[in-house]
């Protein structure tokens, strides 16, 4: 009792000081709760939910066993709102430039040593709950998928070193809490809630065997690599997708010089499996555009819409849809109010797939002003359907036959499946399956320019224009025309990167600088780890184990 009445007298005199200068600036929730006073500036663990009306000091867990399938979550008991920490940092800025460039600022300590920290994205989290809440619960662990940034930022953690740190047996996790905002600069307070938890790792044993380099029988597709792998690596990998360490994980394949060097199933998967890759599909919506216009079908990828669509019979019409360009749509920036990442788009792909005709859908979207203004890059998926209806409308034999013939066949890929759109169109939204050797040979063609055995199947200036830095996307990463590029820095040296990229954590990934092609297929879909741990397999044992 005593040490609590002092931490509480402690608290009040550092806010009265801090905030004697800098009043709050909105008005927080009140501190009502028992549980809230007591623990004020904790961080304080439980397993399922308990409401915060009936929470206990007796819920609040010391030791959790980390396993799958359970339930996680943290619940904050802070001194004030988060907007009022914030206006602290910067007290020149008005309410809503606080919520709209600030946020948490997450630490986790396994051990007593920092392994990952994050400038929460401002995004996270809604303006009302910024400004009043004075507790909030993050779900870590759900065993009940609920939708959340902290699933997100647990596997962020847990793929940015976090899963290297928790080896089997008792660790301790330390989290601390700070807020931040971004001007010219990132600005960061002092701790306002921090607390740890006992966490017990479970051992799971694999076979030797199970987890070795599996040996790749011949083909007459590739030409085997003798090159150097470092094999104890490799099957370090092997034995954490077995142990689900990453998980869901279906192939790898890596070509190193347009040779075979690693070939690797798992989960049931083998050779001839067919993948489901959803997204990476959309690249090749890219492909076969590029080879319309080398046929003379298309005139360039700068056409405008109204060549190929009469955009006044469309709702929402304005003048600056008439000058929405192919190439807006192949990096994700035209004017059309669509984004996939937000829920409340217009243009959201969830709100095309249910309807009748989903070109009708997008061409009937509004114009979002603001682009007008300031070009951006927003995914947009149904931006994509009318490019791969663009090509379909324009080549002989529609899209599906013309693909065949200039694309698959001179690459040698017969063993394939489309989705088709309402429309029976060849759905350039993704969900094209190949093998995983397939897929290798899609990406090894634009490591060689577009070059396949000898004939220019693409043509290399298109290659160029994909592989580039269209626009970007965030810090170091841009959008090309429909590729993703992007930079894995292992051990001082930078990797540079332009990628396929699909749900589930399906990547066709090819090097800028290097000779090297990885394919990665996974069915993680729509779980928070996919992407994340597919970045940590390249950057901890595939470029070690491979390319460096």
């Amino acid at each position: 009792m005593i040490k609590s009445l002092f931490f509480l007298l402690l608290l009040f005199f550092t806010n009265y000081t801090l905030f004697a200068q800098y009043p709050d600036i909105v008005k927080s929730d009140s501190i009502t709760y028992p549980v809230h006073k007591n623990n004020i500036g904790k961080i304080t663990f439980m397993g399922k939910t308990i409401p915060i009306e009936v929470f206990k000091e007796s819920d609040f867990l010391t030791n959790f066993v980390l396993k799958e399938k359970t339930d996680l979550n943290i619940r904050v008991f802070m001194g004030n709102s988060l907007t009022n920490y914030l206006h602290v940092l910067s007290p020149q800025l008005p309410v809503d430039e606080l919520v709209k460039n600030g946020n948490y600022q997450f630490t986790f300590r396994v051990d007593g040593k920092k392994i990952y920290e994050e400038n929460l994205n401002p995004g996270a989290g809604s303006a009302e709950s910024k400004n009043q809440k004075t507790i909030f619960r993050v779900p870590f662990i759900s065993s009940s998928n609920e939708d959340s940034w902290g699933i997100f930022l647990w596997n962020r953690f847990l793929m940015s070193g976090g899963q290297d740190a928790l080896t089997s047996g008792e660790h301790t996790l330390k989290i601390e809490i700070r807020p931040y905002v971004k001007l010219t600069e990132v600005l960061v307070g002092e701790l306002i809630a921090e607390g740890q938890i006992k966490l017990v790792v479970p051992e799971v044993k694999v076979a030797e065997k199970l987890a070795r380099i599996q040996s790749i029988k011949p083909l007459k597709d590739w030409v085997l690599s003798t090159d150097h792998i470092d094999t104890a690596k490799i099957e370090l990998l092997n034995k954490k997708i077995l142990t689900k360490d990453y998980k869901d994980i279906t192939s790898i394949v890596v070509i190193k010089e347009g040779k075979l060097l690693l070939e690797e199933y798992f989960n049931g998967a083998k050779r001839n499996t067919l993948h489901d890759t959803r997204s990476v599909g959309k690249s090749f919506a890219s492909t076969l555009l590029g080879i319309a216009i080398r046929d003379g079908y298309i005139k360039s990828e700068t056409q405008p819409l109204n060549a190929f669509y009469d955009l006044k019979k469309y709702q929402n019409y304005s003048l600056s849809k008439d000058s929405i360009q192919l190439k807006d749509l192949l990096t994700m920036s035209s004017v059309l109010t669509g984004f996939d990442m937000d829920q409340q788009s217009p243009g959201n792909e969830e709100k095309m797939y249910p309807t009748a005709n989903w070109v009708d859908f997008t061409l009937n979207l509004p114009v979002d002003e603001s682009k007008l203004i300031e070009k951006r890059w927003e995914y947009f998926t149904a931006g994509v359907v009318v490019l791969g209806d663009v090509v379909h409308k324009s080549v002989p034999d529609g899209l599906e036959n013309y693909a065949a013939k200039n694309l698959f066949q001179p690459l040698g890929i017969t063993n394939y499946k489309w989705q088709f759109t309402p429309q029976k169109v060849v759905n350039t939204a993704g969900g094209l399956q190949m093998r995983s050797l397939d897929f290798a040979k899609y990406g090894q063609l634009y490591q060689n320019q577009g070059l396949w055995n000898g004939k220019q199947i693409l043509p290399k200036d298109w290659v160029g224009k994909s592989l580039s830095h269209q626009i970007p996307i965030a810090k170091d990463e841009y959008y090309g025309y429909l590729f993703w590029n992007k930079i894995y820095e292992v051990e001082g040296k930078e990797y540079e990167v332009y990628y396929c990229s699909g749900n589930g954590g399906n990547k066709v990934i090819i090097f800028k600088d290097q000779p090297f092609v990885i394919v990665i297929t996974a069915t993680a879909y729509n779980q928070p780890y996919c992407h994340s741990q597919v970045d940590s397999m390249i950057r901890n044992y595939l470029i070690p184990a491979v390319v460096k």
